[in-house]
């Protein structure tokens, strides 16, 4: 048997009568990830944003008779704060530089206007304060915010940035549907003539005010060339939202935009259109040496083993 393992992006590899089975470890394009989180900054979220202090906790019978001190009350807090503060964690772990753009949006008297936080380091979440924006909307404008990102981001890319992620939170019916759809396809097209990365964005509709058919609408809509930008869930309170981030996020990053397999003498034995899966199958010539993953412009070379053979990643 071969002693070839998994070399990166792979996790695991297995190879049968010609069959070969790789499993990939991650997204061989996420390199230069520059994320974005958008928290709705909508007057509707205004008692989400309110700072409560708990309770005292009072003392036991023992510790009274024992002359303990009273229980240190805890730092107020809100409902989003611990959400905003574990996604921002989180987000870090997947981005180039473990910083991230902050903002809250639908913000203002026209709800068209962005609040920036600034680049929040993951490392530091227990220092930032998710108070809210100064001015909240009153109407929700998503198609701003999305312009935002897509400023930033470009002007990331002479820094390293090769993808773009950003997260949207909000909690009620967006008033430019028609308008997010078409910077959408503008975004598409401009991807698509390599004047901007490839970029998903992630739209997670918290409560009861929100119109789930026209998050469908949204995420359902593909581009040429590009396919889906965005994916959605939904959420009946905020306390669940870090949660369904993470479950999409992995969802949207772990596969790439379509791909092509070579065997070791460059013919081509397997394309993906659209989407890679994470577990990639196909049948390669008897004594193949190895295979050639080519996808966004990347190459990787997994050497096979022998037939029969199986390796996982650190065994």
């Amino acid at each position: 048997m071969g002693e070839e393992r998994p070399v990166e992006p792979f996790s695991d590899l297995h190879v049968e009568e010609g069959h070969v089975r790789a499993t990939l470890l991650h997204d061989p394009t996420v390199e230069g990830l520059d994320v974005g989180l958008y928290l709705d900054g909508s007057g509707s979220m205004k008692d989400e944003y309110e700072y409560k202090a708990e309770e005292t906790q009072r003392r036991t019978l023992w510790q009274w008779l024992t002359g303990q001190p009273k229980p240190s009350p805890k730092a107020p807090t809100n409902e989003v704060e611990p959400q905003a503060r574990w996604i921002l964690q989180y987000l870090a772990s997947k981005d180039r530089n473990g910083v991230l753009r902050v903002a809250y949006w639908a913000c203002g008297g026209t709800g068209k206007s962005i609040e920036t936080l600034g680049e929040l380091a993951g490392t530091e979440v227990d220092k930032y304060r998710f108070a809210g924006p100064s001015s909240p909307g009153q109407y929700t404008y998503l198609a701003p915010a999305i312009d935002d990102y897509v400023r930033y981001l470009r002007s990331q890319i002479p820094n390293g940035a090769r993808r773009g992620l950003a997260v949207f939170i909000t909690d009620g019916a967006l008033h430019d549907a028609d308008q997010v759809l078409a910077a959408t396809a503008e975004i598409a097209r401009a991807v698509k003539r390599g004047q901007l990365p490839r970029m998903n964005f992630v739209l997670v509709g918290v409560g009861d005010g929100i119109d789930e058919a026209q998050l469908e609408r949204i995420a359902h809509a593909e581009y040429d060339g590009v396919g889906h930008i965005w994916c959605h869930r939904t959420a009946k309170e905020i306390k669940n939202v870090a949660e369904i981030v993470a479950v999409l996020v992995d969802e949207t990053m772990t596969v790439a935009a379509g791909g092509t397999i070579y065997d070791d003498k460059g013919k081509i034995v397997k394309e993906y259109e659209g989407r890679l899966p994470a577990v990639l199958e196909f049948e390669v010539h008897e004594g193949c040496k190895s295979f050639t993953l080519e996808v966004s412009g990347q190459r990787f070379t997994q050497p096979l083993p022998e037939d029969d053979d199986h390796h996982d990643e650190g065994h």
